[in-house]
């Protein structure tokens, strides 16, 4: 079982509609939100130590938002290890959640009707959508009535991971990937 331990509810509801997509179906996984960055880390020593189920792994992921990232994953990673789980496995979302969406602006134009989103794809600015001061804020300006949650809910069932100019992204499915080629643990 892969328990995936999340800032906030967005992150779920994408999650929700990607993981079954890129998993075996032999693995299962839990979803566990938080609500915000703060609430995440001060859960992670006390779920961790917590967590019975024999062949848990563990992937924690948060956003970067204005924060230096390698502060930010060094910090995740040596609570993990406090707690006892060396192994837990910390992806950030740099700088948010909706720079993934970003970086596959062909889908998010499928899918809230906004064809010519495709075309700005190769324009510097969105080349690496990672980079950008404030992803959502963007994702608003081009998709006009975007929300959070319903669009992370939308573009979780559609995004394609090898489409992504998001590094952040290609990491986290990578790391996935990574845990998923291993064999799941006996329940």
């Amino acid at each position: 079982m892969l328990v995936f331990l999340l800032e906030e509810e967005s992150m779920m509801e994408f999650l929700t509609g990607l993981l079954p997509r890129i998993l075996p179906p032999e693995w299962t996984f839990k979803l566990v939100p938080h609500e915000g960055k703060s609430d995440l880390e001060k859960s992670i020593p006390r779920k961790l130590r917590a967590w019975r189920t024999p062949g848990t792994r563990f992937i924690v992921v948060r956003d970067q938002d204005s924060g230096d990232c390698a502060v930010i994953k060094a910090k995740l990673e040596q609570s993990c290890r406090e707690a006892g789980r060396a192994d837990a496995i910390v992806c950030i979302a740099c700088r948010e959640l909706e720079a993934w969406f970003i970086g596959d602006l062909a889908t998010v134009g499928e899918v809230f009707s906004v064809p010519q989103l495709a075309g700005l794809q190769g324009k510097a600015r969105f080349r690496n959508p990672d980079r950008l001061g404030s992803p959502s804020r963007e994702l608003m300006a081009l998709v006009p009535g975007y929300g959070k949650k319903s669009g992370a809910r939308a573009l979780g069932a559609v995004l394609e991971p090898a489409r992504t100019y998001s590094p952040s992204f290609r990491y986290f499915v990578r790391k996935v990937a990574e845990v998923a080629a291993s064999p799941e643990p006996a329940r």
